[in-house]
């Protein structure tokens, strides 16, 4: 299953624990990629909030994978979890009418 985590900040962004906790951060980040259960990762265009693909059985997976990042293990940034299923739209192309 694909699911989409959209990332926000729960404290300020000038919060210091941010910079100390950004290296363990990409390491875990790095981490869920090679483990083949993160397979994308973004910053937004014009804010600097993650967005994260996952491919893994259920929710509940993707929420494990993302409470053990060690900024929503802080606090200091939380992901609204988005399941997602395939587009079925192109089939209403080759309908007969």
């Amino acid at each position: 299953m694909k699911v989409l985590a959209l990332g926000h900040d729960v404290v300020a962004a000038d919060d210091p624990r941010f910079a100390e906790l950004r290296q363990p951060e990409a390491r875990v980040v790095w981490e869920l990629t090679q483990g083949d259960i993160l397979r994308e990762v973004y910053f937004e265009a014009d804010r600097p909030n993650a967005v994260l693909v996952f491919e893994v059985p259920d929710v509940a997976a993707a929420r494990a994978a993302l409470d053990g990042l060690p900024l929503v293990a802080a606090g200091l940034i939380d992901f609204d979890v988005i399941p997602l299923r395939p587009y079925t739209g192109f089939a209403h192309l080759f309908r007969e009418a």
